[in-house]
């Protein structure tokens, strides 16, 4: 008989069921926040929440998790609870009284020190409160099995854990062996509602935050935190809808005349604050230098004693590790830097950051489709400052002249670092994506001729509506038709851009005849263009080579901060969309700008030129979508290099990464870019259900042509039905359920919940490698009481849980091939 092998995937993260109606902490935090930064005013602390008080040596609370491992006691596994891995005290100050404590304590055995720690450590346990003690452990070292407790507290506040070590210590006796663990540690407070102690922050939520603006910048020899001290400053408040309040400061220089003026805007409906700065010269003469300014330059409070972990995702650079999470522990006095790369805004590194600290955190993000820069340190206590924004700025400014940083955001959340993605998530939904006639991007099918035309450079009027027909014929379910790079004139290839016109001689009527047989078969259009990047020999080229940036020889940069230029592109690309009928814009960017920037500007002038780049960008983006309010942007950049936030308030991007298809990193993709960005793109070139799984994105391109789906239109069918039956669920919240991997030998999964109607669904993959057929993965966000139906779509069963057993005990996935993938859908029964 075949041996069965089971891998037990522990929760990965502890997650609640995370709304985008967001907690009164973080709501008020946020509120405070934005009082403090741009009103000038400290409000009144809120009344105080639980913390603990460690007495501990530095950083020997630990919660839930020892090195990624969970407390043990014996054979006896906790996902809940704290370690002492010393002796001392733990104070646990309440917001409420409390009736009881109780748990479970004993000496830790997991065995991770340079020596071995069976049978070591002799401690003693106890739990005081009102002056008492009601709890004493007998002596215990590593190997006694973990002594239950239950205290009754009367009402109590305060609690306090002690440890003491005890007896002789030979010389060789190591320290680290005197620790404990304090297993499902739950309060219960008078109300009957509990309390996890491993979820309770180290220090008090009541902080007093600066009255300083969260900007900073040098105006000649001095810095902004003395300047504005002194310079007059104008505030307005107005309410803008009834989810948003707009701040607007503004200080003036009375000496030069120099404006800055900070335009915030706080949510109501989420615990989220963004701003911009501008700069303008309202005098007459040249200012003096402007220089170092930071969009962003805030202090941030962490945890003195607890873990500080820093959540940040890598930016696209066309690799398999496009979008990885990434975990930086932020130790006393850690510094960390952060920059794109080439001027493009997320080549490399993204601009999102999530800040976790126990119980609590912030996340901080960029909106910047330039070149931008971020630093963080941690004091030696729990303080963070982080400084971030583009990264050269030294320039004097014109009369009348005025630039903008990049846009700045902040977010305060409570629970774990996953809800605290999962509001943003919500955000970017609520308040970001670009909508089209009030609505958001719908999931769609696309169909093209890329793969075999050489992108549209074989591309002709006649095969376009050929390959149109044919995926239709096949039942291929397609919503747009999709042609990208080289319809227009070329020499060596489509890279060759600069002539944005059709190439009649493929096209004699030009892209029209091909929009309109679309359009007759109920298809929408999307229209590939790369307008910024000018080669030689192009019309561009030759008829306005004053609009262009860069050293001859090379490809050059169409100058978006030059108003002919721009007026041209913006009138010219409009003619087309609307003579060609074209639904979705898509605009790629091939080649970094950075230098090309820079080695414009003079000594004096630096940054200048990226910043009217970005603001032509952006404004043309505007303006097309001013012209045209239906029409859907898409943006690209090499495969995602510009996915920044202020890009992504114009634009989505349908082709997520320049490294596509391949399984692996196509399931390493949708995990990182999950996280911060909802609505994305790619496109599928397999029937093998494992890897079309792989590659299921909100925005699908089907790119498998009549001949290779020969005799397999039925499975294509399949396949693109059960795409459609959860793709919605995109939209939903995200949760990891295994930790990110590139490994051959994983599995990997995650699971999209919609906590509104008790539904979601769970992505499973088992990759080629993995010598375990069954895995076991705890769900997160239901409802433990409720009852919940589960439905493998490759079946046509279903099982019923609680989701109580679902989240503690876990959903067992079998899957025999390697490798393999399940869809599962649940949703929330009636049945009580």
């Amino acid at each position: 008989m075949k041996s069965i092998r089971m891998l037990l995937v522990l929760p990965y993260l502890l997650t609640g069921i995370c709304h985008a109606a967001t907690t009164s902490d973080s709501t008020t935090a946020a509120q405070r926040w934005v009082a403090a930064r741009f009103l000038g005013v400290n409000e009144p602390t809120p009344s105080a929440k639980s913390f603990l008080e460690a007495r501990l040596k530095p950083n020997a609370l630990v919660r839930d998790r020892i090195e990624g491992h969970p407390l043990l006691i014996v054979d006896q596994k906790f996902d809940n609870g704290i370690a002492m891995r010393s002796p001392g005290e733990i104070i646990v100050r309440l917001s409420a009284s409390a009736s009881s404590f109780q748990g479970t304590v004993g000496v830790d055995s997991n065995d991770l020190g340079y020596y071995a720690n069976t049978g070591r450590g002799n401690v003693v346990a106890s739990v005081e409160a009102g002056g008492r003690q009601l709890f004493e452990s007998p002596v215990l070292h590593e190997g006694i099995k973990g002594i239950p407790f239950r205290v009754e507290l009367g009402g109590a506040r305060e609690i306090t854990l002690r440890l003491k070590a005890v007896g002789e210590r030979p010389s060789t006796y190591q320290a680290e062996w005197d620790q404990a663990d304090w297993g499902d540690a739950t309060i219960t407070l008078a109300d009957g509602s509990k309390l996890l102690l491993s979820s309770l922050p180290t220090s008090s939520l009541a902080q007093e935050y600066s009255l300083n603006p969260p900007f900073s910048f040098q105006f000649g020899d001095q810095l902004s935190a003395d300047l504005l001290k002194k310079w007059p400053v104008d505030r307005k408040t107005r309410q803008m809808d009834d989810q948003r309040t707009e701040y607007t400061s503004v200080y003036q220089d009375p000496a030069t005349h120099l404006v800055v003026r900070c335009v915030a805007v706080a949510y109501h409906d989420f615990p989220i604050v963004e701003w911009t700065v501008y700069f303008k010269n309202e005098g007459s003469k040249q200012t003096p230098i402007l220089q170092d300014i930071k969009a962003l330059d805030a202090d941030f409070e962490g945890d003195a004693q607890g873990t500080m972990v820093l959540h940040h995702p890598r930016g696209s650079s066309d690799s398999a590790n496009d979008y990885e999470p990434l975990e930086i522990a932020l130790p006393a006095g850690a510094q960390e830097h952060f920059a794109s790369v080439g001027g493009r805004g997320t080549d490399g590194e993204m601009p999102y950051f999530n800040l976790a600290a126990p119980g609590r955190g912030v996340i901080f993000a960029l909106g910047w489709p330039g070149q931008w820069s971020l630093d963080l340190s941690r004091d030696q206590s729990a303080q963070v400052h982080v400084r971030g924004g583009q990264e050269l700025t030294h320039f004097w400014l014109a009369p009348g002249e005025e630039v903008r940083t990049p846009l700045a955001v902040v977010q305060f959340w409570d629970g774990d670092w996953i809800c605290g993605q999962n509001v943003w998530r919500q955000w970017m939904l609520a308040h970001n994506l670009p909508r089209s006639r009030g609505k958001l991007p719908a999931p769609f099918v696309s169909g093209g001729s890329s793969r075999y035309t050489i992108e549209m450079q074989f591309a002709t009027e006649e095969n376009q509506k050929k390959y149109i027909d044919q995926t239709l014929q096949d039942g291929i379910p397609i919503n747009y038709w999709w042609m990208d790079a080289g319809w227009y004139p070329f020499t060596a290839g489509w890279w060759k851009t600069g002539t944005w016109d059709p190439d009649l001689k493929r096209f004699p009527n030009g892209l029209k005849a091909v929009a309109d047989y679309a359009h007759a078969k109920n298809l929408k259009v999307i229209l590939w263009f790369e307008p910024e990047r000018v080669t030689q020999g192009s019309w561009l080229d030759q008829h306005h080579p004053e609009w262009l940036l860069g050293p001859d020889g090379k490809d050059k940069l169409l100058d978006l901060g030059n108003p002919e230029a721009w007026h041209w592109l913006a009138d010219h690309v409009s003619s087309m969309i609307a003579d060609t009928g074209i639904d979705v814009y898509r605009q790629d960017f091939n080649f970094p700008p950075l230098q090309i920037w820079r080695a414009h500007d003079a000594p004096d002038r630096q940054g200048i030129t990226e910043i009217k780049h970005v603001e032509g960008y952006l404004a043309y983006f505007d303006e097309l979508r001013r012209r045209f309010p239906n029409l859907l942007i898409d943006t690209c950049a090499s495969g995602g290099r510009r996915n920044d936030l202020e890009t992504l308030r114009r634009a989505v991007p349908l082709w997520r990464s320049d490294y596509p298809y391949k399984p692996i990193s196509q399931q390493a993709e949708t995990y990182g870019l999950s996280l911060w960005i909802p609505f994305y793109g790619t496109a599928i070139n397999s029937l093998d259900p494992y890897i079309f799984r792989s590659q299921m994105t909100p925005a699908l391109g089907f790119g498998l042509d009549h001949q290779q789906i020969e005799g397999q239109h039925p499975i294509a069918v399949h396949l693109l039905k059960q795409w459609r039956d959860i793709v919605d669920y995109f939209y939903a919240n995200f949760i990891p359920l295994t930790p990110y991997s590139l490994e051959s030998s994983t599995w990997m999964a995650w699971q999209w919940n919609r906590p509104e109607d008790g539904s979601g669904v769970i992505e499973v993959f088992r990759r080629e490698n993995s010598p375990f057929t069954t895995a076991q993965f705890k769900l997160q966000g239901l409802d433990p009481a409720a009852h919940y139906s589960v439905k493998n779509l490759d079946s046509p069963a279903s099982t019923e849980f609680t989701g109580k057993v679902l989240m503690q005990e876990g959903l067992a996935v079998t899957l025999q091939d390697q490798p393999a993938s399940a869809l599962l859908m649940y949703r929330k029964s009636a049945k009580k």
